[in-house]
C-alpha cells in the first residue's frame, strides 16, 4: 500500500456502503480536475484546459458506473449517509493547485493522474481483500478491475505527452543557474519599480540576493540540475514567480543529493531565501 498514506481502517460490510464510497472517490476526483481546469484557464495556461478537462470526463463517466450500479442494486442513487468512515487519502493533486502554472505540462499532469488511479485500484485491492462476503470482494476486485483500465489508458497518454514535450524541448536552450538567478534578479527588479514602500524595498533586496548566489553559483557551482538542463519554456522565464518556484525546486533537490554536507547546507540556505521570496511575490500579487 505504498502509495496510500493510510490504509482503510474499517471493513466495508454492505454492497450500498461501498458504492457510496466509489461515489464519495469519484466526485472528489471530478471535482479537483475541474477545479485544476478553472485554475489553468484563469491563469492562462489554455494548452492544459483539455488536459484536465478529458480527466474531469473521465471521472465524470465512472461516476454514471457506479450510478447505475447503485440503481441496479437498490433502485436509488448511492447514498453518502451509507458512509460508515471517510476513504481519505486516495486523490492527491501534488500541489498542482498550488503551483505556478507553467511549471505544468501535459506529462505533470498525466503522470499525476497515473498514481491517483494507481492509488484508486490499491484502495479497492485492499477493501476485497479485507471482507469475507464474496458478494462485496467480487464487487471491489469489479472496481479495481475498472482502475487498472483507466490506468492503462492513461498510461498511453502520459507516453504520448512524454514524448511531445522532449520533442519540444529539443528545441530549447539549457540554462545555467547563474544565467537563471541573474535573469530573477532582473525580473525581480522590474516588480520592484511597480511596487511603493516596503514591497519595492523587499523585492530590490531579493534582487541583491539572487545576483549574489549568482555570483557564488558561478565560484562554486553545485554542478548541473536535471531541472533546467533540457530548456525552459518562455513563460517560465519572463515571469518572476514560475521562475522563482523552479530555482526553488532545483535548491531542494540539491539540498537532498548533494554529497559534501557544505555544499547541502548551502543549497538549504539558498532555498530557504526562495521561500521567502515567494512569500512576498504572493504579497504583491493580492
Amino acid at each position: 500500500m505504498t502509495l496510500l498514506r493510510s490504509e482503510p481502517f474499517a471493513e466495508v460490510e454492505t454492497l450500498e456502503e461501498l458504492l457510496a464510497i466509489a461515489y464519495r472517490m469519484e466526485q472528489e476526483a471530478f471535482g479537483n480536475y475541474t477545479d485544476l481546469a478553472e485554475r489553468m484557464r484563469r491563469e492562462g495556461r489554455p494548452d492544459l484546459v483539455p488536459v484536465f478537462e478529458r480527466l474531469a470526463g473521465e471521472e465524470a463517466r465512472h461516476i454514471d458506473n457506479v450510478v447505475d450500479w447503485s440503481q441496479r442494486v437498490s433502485g436509488t442513487m448511492p447514498d453518502l449517509a451509507k458512509l460508515q468512515w471517510e476513504p481519505a487519502d486516495t486523490f492527491d493533486d501534488e500541489g498542482a493547485s498550488a503551483i505556478a502554472p507553467e511549471l505544468m505540462g501535459a506529462y505533470r499532469s498525466f503522470s499525476m493522474a497515473v498514481r491517483n488511479e494507481e492509488r484508486a485500484f490499491l484502495f479497492w485491492t485492499h477493501v476485497a481483500a479485507q471482507t469475507d462476503q464474496d458478494p462485496l470482494r467480487l464487487a471491489a476486485e469489479q472496481m479495481a478491475r475498472e482502475e487498472l483500465g483507466h490506468l492503462t489508458t492513461l498510461r498511453v497518454e502520459r507516453r504520448r505527452a512524454f514524448h511531445a514535450e522532449r520533442a519540444a524541448k529539443a528545441q530549447l536552450e539549457a540554462a545555467s543557474l547563474p544565467d537563471l538567478e541573474l535573469r530573477f534578479a532582473d525580473l525581480l527588479q522590474a516588480a520592484a519599480a511597480r511596487q511603493e514602500g516596503a514591497s519595492g524595498s523587499g523585492l530590490e533586496a531579493a534582487a541583491r540576493e539572487a545576483r549574489e548566489r549568482a555570483a557564488a553559483l558561478a565560484d562554486a557551482p553545485f554542478g548541473p540540475s536535471p531541472l533546467v538542463q533540457d530548456g525552459l519554456r518562455p513563460d517560465v522565464l519572463g515571469r518572476a514567480v514560475p521562475l522563482c518556484e523552479l530555482l526553488l525546486d532545483c535548491y531542494l533537490d540539491f539540498a537532498e543529493r548533494l554529497p559534501g554536507e557544505e555544499d547541502r547546507t548551502r543549497a538549504q540556505r539558498f532555498a530557504g531565501r526562495l521561500v521567502a521570496c515567494r512569500s512576498a511575490l504572493r504579497d504583491v500579487q493580492r
